[in-house]
Formats: structure tokens, C-alpha cells, sequence
């Protein structure tokens, strides 16, 4: 099962997406919204969910484009 995507804040600016458990991002990108289209593609492709986290670290957003379980 691939593992879920977060969108955050890069560490030396702008935004990463990362799988859940990784070291390097999937992805960098200088703006937000490129980095949530990256991520919703991507989301859509292995089926898992998106977390969108805020500049603070805060989910803001939860996006599931795999199947329900619940």
C-alpha cells in the first residue's frame, strides 16, 4: 500500500510533499498551490490521502482519493 501525502513547508523555504515516513520530499516547489496540485495528482494515482498542513504544521485540509474503509 503507498504511503499518504503531506504537503508542508520546505526547510529551506517553499513547499514539500513528502510521504508519510520519508526523509527527502517527493517534490519541491516554490508556491503552496504548486505543491497540492503535485500532491492531489499524485493522491489520485496510488489512491492514498492528502494532508495539507498549514505554515505552522497544522492540518488545514484532508483530501482521500483512495477507497473508504469506513
Amino acid at each position: 500500500m503507498a504511503a499518504n501525502l503531506h504537503v508542508m513547508t520546505g526547510r529551506k523555504g517553499g513547499w514539500d510533499v513528502k510521504r508519510d515516513g520519508a526523509v527527502k520530499a517527493s517534490g519541491h516547489f516554490d508556491t503552496k498551490e504548486e505543491a497540492i496540485e503535485f500532491a492531489e495528482e499524485e493522491g489520485k494515482r496510488y489512491n492514498v490521502e492528502v494532508f495539507i498542513h498549514s505554515e505552522n504544521g497544522k492540518i488545514e485540509k484532508r483530501e482521500s482519493f483512495g477507497k473508504n474503509l469506513y
